[in-house]
């Protein structure tokens, strides 16, 4: 529903001003995969790569979201495009307000990724498909969330009775299961360098 008498207010602060305050442009770092892939240790460690460097960042993870903002969600297929869509959202505030910031959501779906990427502006929305083969992240199962939904105890589960949809172009794939974390949050800064969003 289109909400009558709502205005956009632009603020006096832009983001191209926060940029040069903080002397890196802003992004989103779109992290998917399987649960158990990396997403949100990967996310984290380049979280505090990014501290070192004094870079403003922040990390939106799929499980504090679910604590706070999109607490009433389940995991239907409207309310998974649900929860998407409002970290799009979230996400989009965190680049306007001159930050990078890394999400970690499986996010199984291309057309709620590609819908979130269009709130964008070109480069600000860069996907990184954490890859990592099914039957290691369903043998790490580092929330017992696997075997749940094997017994039954998870309905629509993704790579159990729900489908994952991998990247079609993601900007950068990550194989966790050859590479270090450390190694792997290096690979992104250096594209972050590439795409001159770090200095």
């Amino acid at each position: 529903m289109i909400q009558q008498n709502i205005i956009w207010h632009p603020t006096v602060v832009t983001k191209k001003d926060r940029h040069q305050l903080n002397n890196h442009k802003s992004c989103v770092l779109w992290f998917t995969g399987y649960s158990g892939s990396g997403k949100s240790t990967l996310a984290n460690e380049l979280d505090c790569q990014l501290y070192d460097l004094g870079v403003q960042s922040y990390v939106l993870d799929g499980d504090n979201i679910r604590h706070g903002l999109n607490k009433e969600l389940g995991f239907s297929a409207e309310d998974r495009i649900e929860n998407i869509r409002r970290v799009g959202e979230v996400a989009k505030l965190f680049v306007d307000s001159g930050q990078i910031v890394m999400t970690a959501f499986i996010s199984p779906f291309q057309k709620d990724r590609d819908q979130v990427r269009k709130l964008f502006e070109e480069h600000e929305f860069i996907e990184v498909f954490v890859d990592c083969p099914f039957e290691i992240c369903e043998r790490r199962d580092p929330k017992g969330l696997y075997q749940k939904a094997r017994n039954g105890k998870i309905k629509d589960f993704t790579g159990i009775d729900s489908p994952y949809e991998k990247p079609l172009n993601p900007e950068l794939t990550i194989h966790t299961a050859q590479t270090s974390v450390q190694n792997a949050a290096r690979q992104i800064i250096k594209h972050l360098r590439k795409k001159e969003i770090l200095t």
